[in-house]
């Protein structure tokens, strides 16, 4: 459940339901394909390290689909600037340094505008002072990632807790002690917090139901596995998980999708997401319909499951979808999908904002690699490595151990992509495993983007693998230079110049 607290820490929407050809607002949000520029000052006790100080900005980008990571190298006087697509006319970034990897800011950009941020550490790495301009309530700046890590991490310290046993209840005993979750953690941490602006409560509040939704509610059986193993400590045995069809989604009623404010939450392009691949949903890929034909058709699922037929939610869903075949597959519009855009959205920002985002796809799939999926399923635990390696003669070989609901690892796949591609028609070979608790429809949609060499293991050939290499968690990688000789192992994507350097090395040698 790491995958939406790792975007938190390293939305809804919109504009009106017809085909404008004009700025769309949405009450108080305009969706806008602008920029905005970010500058700012680092500054440490004694000046410390001011020539390594790495700045990581995520910018939310709701309308295509995905929150965009930027990490800028702050210069020797702490200074940095760079300039980022935005999609709204105000948008939320979230900001951290190498200084305290910890201590997240949330500020408010301008579409067009500059946003300055001087961030002073003490000797604790601590802040000691922040300005920003635009100005912004200080505390919502410095205490949103905070208290919301800390709902996610709740667990009760009363005597005699036991963990909730949810997996033989009955799905509305689940779904009510989901929705309960929501208010109970608001009451906790939120409700009694008179700092907070009432715009960032209620923002906080729908990034965590959002969080806790897509995390432990949309996947039914995932969870209920999970609560078994939990609850009862039983790592061999597996419950009986009752079959949900598509009614059991009628919890997105209680979210009133239709709010403008879900623009400005980080989690939004995740839970899209969740719903555009749902497979009990079944909401078909958009490829190359017509928009009105494919809204129809996702609104006679979706819409007494939503409570609506009409609105902002369901345009922007439809952009999501175009993001999904971006962001996944890294595959551009057709000509197609370029008409049946430009014939629903005329010249408004939302196909300003797809136009953008395909040019950007067009140099992605420039240096993607074909797929290629190796079947090595009969190999014994204990020979899988040595039989993926010896198949990379005189290669290095980078492998890389993920799954398709890991949010650190898709992360990092996305960062390395533009790097992967400096190591074309060279002696390396990048090497992607993943194994069953990677539905295998979703693993088959998510390599398409990837591209490069893949391998689906059995789960006895995975523990093997996990424990052999002592590996505790993923993503984790393993480095093999062109003998086949096992240079480095470790878990967590250390970025990207840290991995070009270490296969550098081995294609130096």
């Amino acid at each position: 459940m790491n995958k939406i607290k790792q975007i938190f820490v390293c939305s809804l929407f919109f504009f009106l339901s017809c085909n404008l050809a004009t700025e769309i607002n949405t009450d108080t949000i305009t969706i806008v394909a602008g920029t905005s520029k970010i500058t700012g000052r680092i500054i440490t006790p004694d000046d410390q390290n001011k020539d390594s100080i790495m700045v990581t900005i995520t910018v939310l980008h709701p309308i295509s689909g995905e929150n965009i990571r930027h990490e800028v190298l702050a210069d020797q006087s702490g200074k940095f600037s760079v300039d980022i697509d935005v999609e709204t006319d105000i948008s939320y970034i979230g900001l951290y340094t190498s200084v305290n990897l910890s201590k997240t800011l949330i500020v408010k950009t301008i579409n067009g505008g500059l946003t300055n941020i001087d961030i002073a550490y003490n000797s604790n790495r601590d802040f000691e002072n922040i300005e920003v301009r635009p100005d912004m309530n200080e505390y919502d700046m410095t205490r949103r990632m905070e208290v919301l890590s800390k709902m996610i991490d709740y667990r009760p310290d009363t005597s005699g807790w036991v963990y909730p046993r949810l997996f033989d209840k009955s799905i509305d005993e689940f779904l009510d002690f989901a929705n309960s979750n929501v208010s109970k953690r608001m009451a906790l941490f939120v409700d009694n917090d008179h700092e907070f602006s009432k715009e960032f409560k209620e923002s906080i509040a729908k990034d965590y139901r959002l969080f806790l939704y897509t995390g432990h509610v949309f996947d039914y059986e995932r969870q209920m596995k999970s609560n078994y193993r939990n609850a009862t400590r039983d790592t061999i045995g597996k419950p009986e998980i009752q079959k949900i069809d598509r009614s059991y989604f009628r919890f997105l009623k209680d979210f009133n999708l239709n709010d403008p404010q879900y623009l400005h939450t980080f989690t939004f392009p995740e839970f899209q997401d969740s719903i555009l691949k749902n497979e009990v949903l079944g909401l078909p890929v958009i490829g190359e319909s017509d928009i009105p034909s494919w809204l129809a058709s996702v609104k006679g699922i979706l819409a007494d499951l939503v409570g609506f037929d009409e609105g902002p939610y369901y345009d922007i869903l439809a952009a999501n979808a175009y993001g999904r075949q971006f962001n996944e597959q890294v595959e551009p519009l057709t000509e197609k999908q370029k008409e049946n855009i430009t014939s629903y959205w005329k010249d408004g920002e939302i196909a300003k904002i797809l136009a953008r985002k395909n040019e950007q796809v067009i140099e992605l799939d420039k240096v993607k690699s074909p797929v290629v999926v190796n079947d090595i399923s009969n190999v014994p635990e204990d020979k899988v490595m040595e039989t993926i390696v010896s198949k990379y003669k005189d290669k290095a070989v980078f492998i890389d151990l993920w799954a398709t609901w890991c949010a650190p690892c898709l992360e990092a796949i996305k960062q390395f992509r533009v790097t992967k591609g400096d190591f074309r028609d060279k002696d390396v070979v990048f090497v992607y495993i993943t194994n069953g608790s990677s539905p295998p429809k979703l693993w088959e949609e998510k390599i398409k983007g990837i591209g490069s060499e893949h391998y689906y293991l059995t789960d006895d050939q995975w523990t093997y693998m996990m424990e052999y290499f002592e590996f505790e968690y993923i993503p984790s990688y393993l480095l093999y230079n062109k003998q086949g000789v096992l240079i480095d192992k470790f878990s967590g994507f250390p970025g990207n110049d840290a991995v070009k350097e270490m296969i550098d090395g081995q294609l130096n040698e």
